[in-house]
């Protein structure tokens, strides 16, 4: 099967390079390479952002990533990327060349939008079926950041319409589906596959590096507020309340935007926070760290925290399971799904730093707990979310939309592209 991947602004090359990875990278760098390695033909099309990029990469057989002049050749924050989509759907349609592959897979809804006019404008008579994967939905972003929400505005009725326009909609967790569904996007044309780990990088094996204090905690991931960082930092005080007072909260992740810590306002902000509290010398700011790194860093941690807002699935669980380490998770998202409370982790009600100091002290006085639960989530991670199993996932929507010879569903006389640099 020849398939086209669409990520606008996250390319896998990233991800395959390192420190400036973010989920969206990984997982379309991971599935691209597993359905390669199942012997299809995948090109993923990404926006160019630096000028010396070549313009297609060979990373593996069957795998070639397209770099697409869309917009300035420069980085660009992701909420500001609307304009560029016409670009990028003329990019991949000259890239064809009237070759057209069999199915197109987009990731976020900016690549859908790019997706879908690529497909119309290279296909008019018989469009590419076009698959989404949103990773994000601009209406569960609403709801938790309100007015912080830095989308652009037409996010609000474009969103629903790639996933109606879209020939199929492939849902991260059940959560998501319930989210499609309000958006008026049909059931029948949903299906599940998760996020993965990658099983050879993250092995419950590895060797963990040294840590300084008797207890270490773990925080993962970019450096936004919606994150919860700085709800575990709130719950150091109450730990040493209960007699936890050697423990280092280790984070690891910057904002994404090549900044150092120093230049960072969301770490200076943690790192403030800190010091009022009177645990400063408790937390450590590691930055971003190349992703080989990784696995010893999980397994150092006597528990990895993922505390966000809302999580549309959240790989750093996964990661830290695979490596054998419990996970205290916000009951949000499909961190409900991916953690199993009480079995490889623990539940906590979101944005409460009481629950999270409670969970952590109930792992923390227990070793016992922490091994039985690190053994049964690397079971979990290993038995449902090896990257073959997710791209096998992938597939089967893939040759089902195909199967069926479906077209594409659009609202009748519903255009969103007027009035869009699209």
């Amino acid at each position: 099967m020849k398939v086209s991947m669409v990520s606008e602004h996250a390319s896998p090359l990233a991800a395959l390079g390192g420190v400036d990875a973010g989920g969206q990278n990984v997982h379309v760098a991971a599935l691209s390479s597993s359905l390669a390695e199942r012997g299809h033909q995948v090109t993923v099309y990404t926006r160019r952002d630096d000028p010396a990029l070549p313009a297609k990469v060979q990373v593996s057989p069957g795998l070639t990533v397209v770099h697409v002049d869309a917009g300035p050749a420069r980085r660009i924050p992701k909420d500001e990327l609307l304009p560029f989509m016409g670009e990028l759907a003329d990019g991949i349609c000259a890239d064809w060349a009237g070759q057209l592959p069999d199915v197109m897979h987009a990731h976020f809804w900016m690549s859908g939008l790019a997706a879908i006019q690529a497909s119309r404008r290279a296909g008019a008579s018989d469009p590419v079926p076009v698959v989404q994967t949103f990773h994000a939905l601009g209406s569960v972003k609403r709801r938790h950041q309100g007015a912080a929400d830095t989308s652009p505005p037409a996010r609000a009725w474009l969103e629903p319409w790639v996933g109606r326009a879209a020939d199929w909609v492939i849902a991260t967790c059940p959560d998501e589906v319930f989210e499609l569904k309000a958006l008026g996007i049909s059931r029948s044309k949903i299906s599940i596959a998760p996020c993965g780990v990658d099983l050879t990088l993250f092995p419950g094996t590895s060797d963990a590096e040294p840590k300084s204090r008797t207890h270490r905690i773990l925080s993962v991931g970019r450096l936004v507020q919606r994150k919860g960082v700085d709800l575990i930092i709130q719950a150091l005080p109450l730990l040493a309340e209960a007699g936890f007072n050697d423990v280092e909260l280790l984070i690891v992740g910057g904002s994404g935007d090549a900044l150092t810590l120093e230049e960072d306002p969301e770490a200076q902000r943690l790192h403030a926070l800190a010091k009022e509290l009177g645990v400063e010398e408790n937390v450590t700011l590691r930055g971003q760290v190349p992703r080989d790194a990784m696995p010893g860093i999980f397994r150092s941690a006597d528990a990895v925290v993922c505390a966000p807002w809302y999580e549309p699935f959240g790989i750093v669980p996964l990661e830290a399971m695979a490596c054998g380490v419990p996970v205290v998770a916000a009951a949000v998202g499909g961190l409900r799904e991916t953690v199993v409370d009480q079995k490889t982790g623990l539940h906590v009600p979101p944005r409460n730093p009481e629950a999270l100091a409670e969970a952590l002290a109930k792992l923390l006085a227990d070793p016992g707990l922490r091994s039985d639960m690190g053994r049964a989530g690397a079971r979990r991670a290993r038995s449902r979310y090896a990257w073959e199993r997710i791209a096998a996932d992938t597939e089967k929507a893939y040759r089902s939309v195909l199967a069926a010879g479906l077209s594409r569903q659009a609202d009748e006389g519903l255009e969103p592209l007027e009035g869009t640099a699209l």
